[in-house]
C-alpha cells in the first residue's frame, strides 16, 4: 500500500493547520483543508492546486459537516488521516467570563472535533483503517489562572481523543492526542478571545501573567514547521501513541504535574483508602 495519504486538516488556514498542510504536500501527501472563507480557500489551494483541495467549513455549523465530509470521500478520494485541529484560545477569569464564551470555546474545540470525527467514522471504520489526529494542548494536562475555558475544552479533547483509542483500536483506527506547548502561532495573539477585566481583586493573581502572555506572543520557544514534522512522523508510524507532547515546555510542566499529582496521592493514600466496604 502507497505511503502516501490524503490527509483532512480542519482549521487549516494558520497556525498549525496551515503548517501541516505545508509540510505534508511537500512530503507527497493529498491535502483536504477545510477554511472559513473563499479568500483563505484560494491562498491555501495555491500552495499546491494538483495536490491541496481546499474546502469552505465552519465546525461549529454541525449540520453541514456530514455533507462535506461526503462530498470529499466521493470527489477527493478515501480519507486517511483526520486531523482535528480547528480551534481557539479563550483568556479571562472564569468568575469574570460570560457562561457564552464558554459556550463557544467548547463548540469549537470540543464539540466542533467530535462532529467531524463523527462525520468520518463510517467511512473509516468500513474499510477497516484510518488514523485521527486530535491537537489538544499542554492545557489540557496542566493550568494556568485565567484561561479555565480553554484548559477546560482541551481536558475534555484529551478525555475523549483516550476514550477512541481504546473504541477504535478493533477497526485498525489509530487516535492520538497531540498536545502542543507554547508555539509560534496566532494562539496567543489575533486568534484568542480575551474577556475584559471587571473585577479589582483579580489584578494582582491575572494582570501579570496576561501581560507576559502578550508580550510573549511570536516569540515562543517552539517552531510550527516542526511540529508539523513531529505530526507527519506520528503519521507514519506504525504504532501510533494514544498521547504525544510537542515542546520542551510541555514535557517539564508535564512531568512536573504528574509528580505533583503521584506525590498528592500518597500523602492523601490513607483516605482515598478509608471509603471502602
Amino acid at each position: 500500500m502507497s505511503t502516501k495519504k490524503t490527509i483532512f486538516i480542519t482549521g487549516a488556514s494558520s497556525g498549525f493547520g496551515r503548517a501541516l498542510a505545508i509540510a505534508a504536500l511537500e512530503a507527497g501527501h493529498t491535502v483536504v483543508g477545510t477554511v472559513r472563507g473563499d479568500s483563505a480557500k484560494r491562498e491555501l489551494e495555491a500552495l499546491n492546486p494538483a495536490r491541496m483541495f481546499g474546502r469552505i467549513l465552519d465546525v461549529t455549523e454541525f449540520d453541514t459537516i456530514d455533507g462535506v465530509v461526503a462530498e470529499v470521500e466521493a470527489s477527493v478520494g478515501p480519507i486517511d488521516v483526520l486531523v482535528n485541529n480547528a480551534g481557539y484560545g479563550h483568556e479571562g477569569v472564569l468568575e469574570e467570563s460570560p457562561l457564552n464564551e464558554m459556550q463557544r470555546q467548547f463548540d469549537v474545540n470540543v464539540y466542533g472535533a467530535v462532529a467531524v470525527t463523527k462525520a468520518l467514522l463510517p467511512y473509516m471504520r468500513k474499510r477497516r483503517r484510518g488514523q485521527i489526529i486530535n491537537i489538544t494542548s499542554m492545557g489540557g494536562f496542566i493550568t494556568l489562572p485565567g484561561i479555565a475555558y480553554y484548559c477546560g475544552s482541551k481536558f475534555a479533547l484529551e478525555g475523549i481523543s483516550e476514550v477512541l483509542y481504546k473504541e477504535l483500536k478493533p477497526f485498525n483506527i489509530a487516535v492520538t492526542a497531540v498536545a502542543p506547548g507554547s508555539f509560534r502561532t496566532d494562539w496567543a495573539g489575533r486568534s484568542m478571545v480575551r474577556t475584559a477585566r471587571s473585577i479589582a481583586d483579580y489584578d494582582t493573581l491575572f494582570d501579570p501573567i496576561r501581560k507576559a502572555r502578550e508580550e510573549k506572543s511570536g516569540k515562543q520557544l517552539g517552531d510550527p514547521a516542526k511540529a508539523a514534522k513531529a505530526i507527519l512522523t506520528v503519521i507514519g508510524s506504525d504504532n501510533p501513541p494514544a498521547h504525544l507532547l510537542l515542546g520542551t515546555d510541555a514535557l517539564t510542566l508535564v512531568r512536573e504535574k504528574l509528580a505533583s499529582y503521584a506525590a498528592e496521592i500518597d500523602a492523601w493514600e490513607e483516605v482515598t483508602r478509608s471509603t471502602d466496604g
